[in-house]
């Protein structure tokens, strides 16, 4: 099936966007990644990140080569992309607490400091951020948007590889797809 769209995998940092990554690779669909972002503790399967996303603002060219497959775009960035292409976004969606958490532990094993505001004051300012981003792409006709909720591609990950398939083509292998989810990956859960 030629995909005449460009995928993108967005969402909050720590919400599951590699993860959803190594789910479409696995399914069969093309991955515009460089691999300068190494795997770590943090992402034991990488990052699947594309460094020219960056600076998409600058320099929107590399947008032509992602038609047909997935990339990475964290979400303050979409709005970034040009007009002339169709997208189709999967947003992954995870519990607040949990990004909070997940951002804190990878912070601190880096050894980076991380903004000097509460969880209380950035959960608000994330939340505000996602309100905005939602209100902005309901009126953006070269978008399509699927939302995943984290916790339920871990647990009813099939399910969710079936609305995948749905959404990005039908040749996409499902079961393939969802063979690579690992629920010893989610560390970081908020009871």
């Amino acid at each position: 099936m030629e995909r005449a769209f460009v995928t993108v995998v967005s969402g909050l940092p720590r919400s599951g966007t590699s993860m959803m990554m190594q789910v479409l690779a696995a399914g069969g669909l093309p991955i515009l990644s460089d691999g300068i972002r190494e795997k770590d503790p943090d992402n034991p399967r990488g990052y699947y990140e594309y460094e020219p996303v960056k600076k998409t603002k600058q320099d929107p060219s590399w947008v032509k080569l992602a038609v047909g497959k997935a990339v990475k775009v964290i979400y303050s960035l979409v709005y970034e992309l040009p007009a002339g292409y169709n997208y189709r976004l999967i947003f992954m969606q995870r519990n607040m607490d949990e990004v909070l958490a997940s951002q804190k532990k990878m912070l601190d094993r880096s050894g980076r400091q991380g903004a000097k505001v509460s969880e209380a004051e950035l959960a608000a300012l994330f939340q505000k951020q996602l309100t905005d981003f939602y209100k902005w792409i309901a009126g953006q006709a070269q978008f399509s948007i699927l939302t995943v909720n984290h916790r339920q591609m871990l647990s009813s990950t099939l399910i969710e590889c079936k609305k995948i398939a749905g959404f990005i083509g039908e040749d996409f292998d499902d079961e393939a797809a969802a063979a690579v989810v690992s629920p010893l990956l989610y560390r970081n859960r908020w009871k």
